[in-house]
C-alpha cells in the first residue's frame, strides 16, 4: 500500500494505492472509482498499524490523473509498468482520509515512500524551521485566531523553489491550481498547527473578559474560534504588510560594532567593565544587487551616496518597518537624522540573539562581528584508555572502561573553575575571555555549573563515550572538542582508515588488494570487531564489492562456525555478486535466496546469502529467524527513504553488525543520511525528529557551521568515502575523455521536427497544469525520437539506412572502433530504439551486436555480460540506459557512446562508469551524440551554463523543462538552419 498526500482545500488528505490487482472492475459511472485505490477503512488501519494513529475524517476526492478510460497510470513507486501509450487526464474518485493538521504532521514523519509525501514532509520541515526562528505572526482570519508564516528574503526564494518542485499529484483536484497557491495554503495551516503543538497551555487560563483577551486565548489554546475584535484585524494586516514589504534597489543594513579592547584587560572582570559601554549598531543603506556597496547613514544625510533612488526616504522608510521587529530602534529615531544606536552589553546580546535573526530573515542587511555565533562556551572531552591495545583493536571492546575528563572551553582554550565562578558572578551576557568575545546567557552558565558540580573526571565505557560524542551536543553547552587516544581515538577522529595498519590480502582471496582497499578492509574489520556498523561510500568503480568479499574471507580464515552474511541488493546485481564471489572468493559458499524456487534450507549451509530488497520484504519473517553475522545493503540508496517498507524490513532483521554500500555521497541529502545511518547503527543518531531539528534544518535552511561540524563529528567515524579523482587513492586508473559529437538532421528529419513542434506548441499553449507538463514531456520525447531516426517516431518498420544523421555518425564511430579492435557500449534511453539498432548494426558492420534491456530474465542478462566480457567478439553492446545504467562491470569496453541524452549528468556518469572503473586498462572515450540546431543542442547549452546547479536542477530527469513558458519552449524546440544537412 502506497500512501499519497493531496491538498484538499481545507487540509492535507491521504489516499492509498495498492499494488494488488483490482478486486472489481472499474465502475461505469463518471467519474469512475480508481481501481487500485484502497478503501478509507483499510487506509486508516494501515496508518494506525504503522504507528501514525491519526483521527481521520473519511472523504471521497475526485482527482485528475493521467491514464486511459480503463485505469490511471500507476505511480512510479508501485513498480508496475504503464500500459497506456497516450495517457490523458481523466477524473477518478478515490477514498481518502483527512486527519487534523497535527495528525497529518505525524503521518508525514512516519511515511515518506511516495513523491507527494516527501514533498509535504519538506513543506512541514520548512514550517518547523520558520516557527523555530520566530518567523510567524498572529492573525485573525474568518473569526479564527491563527498563526501565519512570514516568508521573505531567502525564505521566499526557498518557497519558490519548493513550489516549482511540487509533484502535480500534490494538487490534482478537479480544479487545476498553481503549485505556489496550493503550497501557500498548506504552509499556513501547517505552521499554525506546529505553533499550537509547541505551546503547552493557553497564555490566559481564566475566563477572558475583553475581546482582545478572548483572541489571545483562541490564539494559544486548542480552539481557534474567535469573534471579530474591532480594529484588531486592520492592525494585524498592517503588521503583516510591514514585515513582508518588498525590497527595492536598496535596503537598510544594521552593523554591530564592538567596544574597543582595553590595553590591559585580560581578566574577565576588567573585560566586563570595559564592555558595559561602547557597543553600538551603525545604521546604513546597502545596495540589494551589490551588498559590497555599503553607505553609512551619516553619509546618506550628507547627500553624496552613489545609491539609486531617494536614499534619505528609503532609509527612513526602512527604519520605520524595522522598528516593529526591533522596538529598541525607536531610541535612535528620536533625532531628525538617525545614524546609530548606542547599546549596553545586555542590549548588544539582545541584538545578537533576537533582533539580528529577525531582521535578516525579513530581508534587512545585518553585519555582525566574525566571532558572533561561533565562539561559545562549551565542553572539551578528554579520554584515555586504561591500557594501550594494538592498533587493530585486539582485546578492546566497546564495553571496556576508559578514563575521561570534561573541561569547559572557549574557542579551543580551557577555562578554570575560578574563571567560571567569576563569569557567573558578573552576570553579563557578553564577556571577553582569553582575548575572545563570548556570548554567555544564563542557561549556559547554569549548564556549565552543573557540568562542573557533576564531576569532571571518572570512568565510563567506550560505548557510553561514543554515544555522548554522537548525541551529547545540547543547545546550552555544546561539545566543542574531543581528545581521545588508542582505539577510541582512532574511531572518533574520523581518520581510522588512515591510522589503522592496513590488512594484507587475506589467504583465499584470488586477487591482490590495492593499498587503499587494504586500508578499507582494516577499517571494516575494525568496526566489525567493535560491534559497529559502517557506510562504505567509495566512488563507483573503486571496488566496494571485492573489499566486502575480502572482509568475509578474512573473517573466515582460521575461524570456525562463522555465521553467514546476508547481502541485500537490487535484482540486477545478483549475477554480478555471484560472478565476483566465484572469481575472487571461490571458497565462500554462496546461496541466492531469490526467485520462485528459493528454499530457506539453503541458508544454513552458506557463508554468503544474496537476496533482493523485494524478496527481503516478502520473506522477512523467514530471514528474521536466522542468525546473521552481518547484513549488507548494496546500492544503499534503496534504503535512503526511511519510510519505505523495504527500508523498514531490512532494518528489522537482527544481526551482529551492518554495512551499507553506496557510490553516491550521502552528505548531500541529510534525511537520507539519517536513514542509512539508522540502518548501519540503529539509534546512534537519535530519533529522526531530533536529527531533523538538530542537524537537518539548521544545515539545509541556514548553512549552520556549528551544526555541520557536529554532524561531521557524529558521522565521520562510520563513513568511509574515497573518490576516483583523488590520485592519493588511485593513481593508475586510465583517463576519461568526453567528446560531444555534432550530427546534422536529414531533410526528412527536419520536416518531421518542424511538424512536431508546430503541432505540440499549439496544444501546449492551450493547456495548463498537469496536462501541460505531460504535453511538454511528450513533445520532448517525440523530438528526441525524430533526432534518433524518423522510423523511431513513426514506428512503421521502415528502412533505416540513409535517413538519420545521428545513425550515420553512429555507424562511422562503430566502424572506427571495430577497425581498432576495441569494444564499445552504446546507451540509448529507448529500449524500442535499441531493438532497431541491434539488427541494423549487426548487418551493416558484419559483426555480432548484443542488446540488453529491462525485459530480459536474469540468466540471459548474465550470459550477455559474460559473453561481452570474455569473448573477442562481439565488440558492440547496445544497452537500455535504465536497465544497464548501474551495477554492471563492462570493462572490456573502452568506448562509451550516449546515442540519445537523458539530460541528467548523474545518470549518464553512472552509465559511463560501467566501463570507467577498476579493471579498465585503457583510456575511456565517451561520446555524446547531439543533433545540432535542435533542442538537444539547446538543452546541452542550458546545462553547461548552469553547471553548478546541474545536479540539483536537472537531477529529476527532464521534468525541470516542463516549467518553461511557451515562448521559452518555442526557443528550446526551434530548429536552426545549421542543423539540417
Amino acid at each position: 500500500m502506497l500512501v499519497h498526500g493531496v491538498w484538499a482545500g481545507d487540509g492535507l488528505a491521504f489516499w492509498a494505492e495498492t499494488t494488488d490487482p483490482p478486486a472489481t472492475p472499474p465502475s461505469r459511472t463518471t467519474p469512475r472509482t480508481h481501481p487500485h485505490a484502497a478503501t478509507a477503512p483499510d487506509l486508516a488501519a494501515f496508518l494506525r498499524a504503522a504507528g501514525s494513529s491519526p483521527e481521520t475524517e473519511p472523504r471521497v476526492l475526485t482527482l485528475l490523473l493521467p491514464g486511459s478510460a480503463k485505469e490511471p497510470l500507476p505511480s512510479p513507486e508501485t513498480g508496475r509498468l504503464a500500459e497506456v501509450a497516450r495517457p490523458r487526464l481523466r477524473p477518478w474518485r478515490v477514498p481518502a482520509v483527512l486527519p487534523s493538521a497535527g495528525d497529518a504532521l505525524r503521518v508525514l514523519e512516519e511515511h515518506a515512500e511516495t513523491a507527494t509525501l516527501r514533498h509535504w514532509a519538506a513543506v512541514a520541515a520548512f514550517a518547523r524551521d520558520l516557527v523555530r526562528r520566530g518567523r510567524v505572526i498572529p492573525h485573525l482570519v474568518m473569526s479564527r485566531a491563527v498563526w501565519r508564516p512570514v516568508v521573505t528574503g531567502a525564505d521566499a526564494a526557498y518557497f519558490r523553489e519548493l513550489a516549482l518542485a511540487m509533484p502535480p499529484a500534490c494538487r490534482t483536484g478537479e480544479v487545476e491550481r498553481a503549485s505556489a497557491e496550493v503550497q501557500a495554503e498548506a504552509l499556513e495551516v501547517v505552521t499554525d498547527a506546529i505553533v499550537r503543538e509547541t505551546l503547552t497551555a493557553p497564555l490566559l487560563t481564566k475566563e477572558a473578559a475583553s475581546p482582545a483577551e478572548r483572541w489571545l486565548v483562541a490564539l494559544t489554546g486548542p480552539d481557534p474560534a474567535c469573534p471579530d475584535v474591532p480594529g484588531l484585524r486592520a492592525e494585524l494586516e498592517r503588521w503583516h504588510a510591514a514585515v513582508t514589504a518588498a525590497e527595492g534597489a536598496t535596503r537598510v543594513c544594521f552593523r554591530l560594532i564592538e567596544p574597543a579592547q582595553p590595553a590591559e584587560a585580560a581578566e574577565a572582570a576588567e573585560a566586563a567593565e570595559a564592555a558595559d559601554a561602547g557597543w553600538r549598531v551603525e545604521l546604513a543603506l546597502q545596495a540589494v544587487d551589490d551588498p559590497s556597496l555599503y553607505v553609512p547613514a551619516a553619509t546618506v544625510w550628507s547627500g553624496v551616496t552613489g545609491l539609486p533612488g531617494r536614499p534619505e526616504r528609503d532609509l527612513l522608510a526602512g527604519l520605520g518597518r524595522a522598528v516593529r521587529l526591533y522596538p529598541e530602534l525607536e531610541r535612535a529615531l528620536r533625532v531628525p537624522e538617525p545614524g546609530e544606536l548606542a547599546l549596553d552589553t545586555v542590549g548588544a546580546f539582545g541584538f545578537l540573539r533576537q533582533a539580528a535573526p529577525l531582521l535578516q530573515a525579513a530581508g534587512f542587511g545585518v553585519q555582525l562581528p566574525r566571532w558572533a555565533g561561533r565562539t561559545r562556551l562549551g565542553l572539551k572531552l578528554t579520554t584515555r584508555t586504561k591500557k594501550q591495545p594494538a592498533a587493530a583493536s585486539q582485546g578492546f571492546g566497546m564495553a571496556d572502561l576508559v578514563n575521561f575528563r570534561v573541561d569547559l572551553a572557549v574557542g579551543g582554550e580551557t577555562i578554570s573553575e575560578a574563571e567560571l565562578a567569576e563569569l557567573a558572578r558578573l552576570k553579563v551576557p557578553l564577556v571577553r575571555v582569553r582575548g575572545q568575545w563570548v556570548e554567555l546567557d544564563d542557561r549556559q552558565l547554569k549548564a556549565a555549573l552543573r557540568a562542573v558540580e557533576g564531576g569532571r573526571t571518572g570512568e565510563a565505557s567506550a560505548a557510553d563515550i561514543l554515544r555522548h560524542v554522537v548525541q551529547g551536543d545540547d543547545e546550552e553547552l555544546p561539545l566543542l572538542e574531543v581528545d581521545a587516544d588508542g582505539v577510541l581515538g582512532d574511531l572518533l577522529s574520523g581518520q581510522a582508515e588512515r591510522r589503522l595498519a592496513p590488512l594484507a590480502t587475506p589467504p583465499g582471496l584470488d586477487a591482490t588488494l590495492r593499498p587503499y582497499q587494504e586500508r578499507g578492509l582494516a577499517w571494516l574489520s575494525f568496526l566489525s570487531e567493535l560491534g559497529l556498523g559502517g557506510v562504505l561510500a567509495d566512488d563507483m568503480g573503486l571496488g566496494k564489492t571485492i573489499t566486502t568479499l575480502a572482509l568475509l574471507v578474512h573473517e573466515r580464515a582460521g575461524a570456525q562456525d562463522v555465521e553467514p552474511t546476508l547481502l541485500v541488493c537490487p535484482m540486477s546485481l545478483i549475477g554480478n555478486w555471484q560472478r565476483e564471489a566465484a572469481r575472487f572468493a571461490p571458497a565462500l559458499r554462496v546461496y541466492v535466496h531469490h526467485g520462485s524456487g528459493r528454499d530457506a534450507a539453503g541458508i544454513a549451509d552458506a557463508d554468503l546469502v544474496i537476496t533482493t530488497y523485494g524478496t527481503a520484504y516478502r520473506d522477512l519473517e523467514t530471514l528474521r529467524k536466522h542468525a546473521w553475522r552481518r547484513v549488507v545493503c548494496d546500492e544503499a540508496q534503496a534504503i535512503k527513504n526511511s519510510g519505505t517498507l523495504q527500508a523498514r524490513a531490512v532494518r528489522s532483521i537482527p544481526t551482529g553488525t551492518r554495512l551499507a554500500l553506496t557510490g553516491t555521497p550521502v552528505e548531500n541529502h541529510l534525511a537520507e543520511l539519517w536513514s542509512i545511518m539508522e540502518f548501519a547503527n540503529p539509534g546512534l543518531l537519535g530519533p529522526r525528529a531530533r536529527f531533523r531539528t538538530r542537524f537537518q534544518e539548521p544545515i539545509e535552511a541556514r548553512q549552520d557551521e556549528q551544526a555541520t561540524r557536529a554532524l561531521r563529528r557524529a558521522t565521520g567515524p562510520f563513513i568511509l568515502r574515497r573518490l576516483k579523482t583523488d590520485t592519493s587513492i588511485i593513481s593508475d586508473l586510465p583517463e576519461k575523455l568526453e567528446v560531444k559529437e555534432w550530427c546534422s538532421l536529414t531533410t526528412e528529419q527536419a520536416t518531421l521536427y518542424r511538424a512536431v513542434v508546430d503541432d505540440m506548441l499549439g496544444r501546449i499553449d492551450d493547456s495548463e497544469g498537469i496536462e501541460r507538463r505531460g504535453l511538454v514531456l511528450s513533445a520532448m520525447a517525440k523530438l528526441k525520437q525524430v533526432c534518433n531516426h524518423p522510423a523511431h517516431l513513426l514506428k512503421d518498420g521502415s528502412r533505416l539506412a540513409g535517413r538519420s544523421g545521428k545513425l550515420t555518425r553512429l555507424e562511422q564511430l562503430s566502424e572506427e572502433i571495430l577497425a581498432e579492435g576495441e569494444k564499445a557500449l552504446l546507451f540509448t534511453q529507448y529500449a524500442e530504439f535499441g531493438t532497431m539498432l541491434q539488427p541494423y548494426l549487426a548487418q551493416r558492420l558484419d559483426h555480432p551486436v548484443l542488446f540488453l534491456h529491462g525485459g530480459l530474465p536474469k540468466k540471459t542478462r548474465d550470459r550477455l555480460v559474460d559473453r561481452f566480457q570474455d569473448d573477442p567478439e562481439p565488440a558492440l553492446f547496445v544497452l537500455s540506459l535504465k536497465a544497464a545504467g548501474v551495477g554492471l562491470n563492462l570493462t572490456a569496453a573502452n568506448h562509451v557512446v550516449h546515442v540519445d541524452r537523458w539530460w541528467n549528468p548523474a545518470v549518464e556518469d553512472q552509465a559511463t562508469d560501467r566501463a570507467f572503473r577498476i579493471g579498465q586498462r585503457k583510456n575511456v572515450q565517451v561520446r555524446k551524440l547531439i543533433c545540432a540546431g535542435t533542442l538537444e543542442e539547446r538543452v546541452d547549452e542550458m546545462i553547461e551554463r548552469k553547471k553548478a546547479l546541474a545536479e540539483r536542477v536537472v537531477g529529476t530527469g527532464e521534468d525541470w523543462l516542463t516549467d518553461l513558458s511557451t515562448q521559452e519552449l518555442r526557443e528550446v524546440f526551434r530548429l536552426s538552419a545549421e542543423g539540417v544537412d
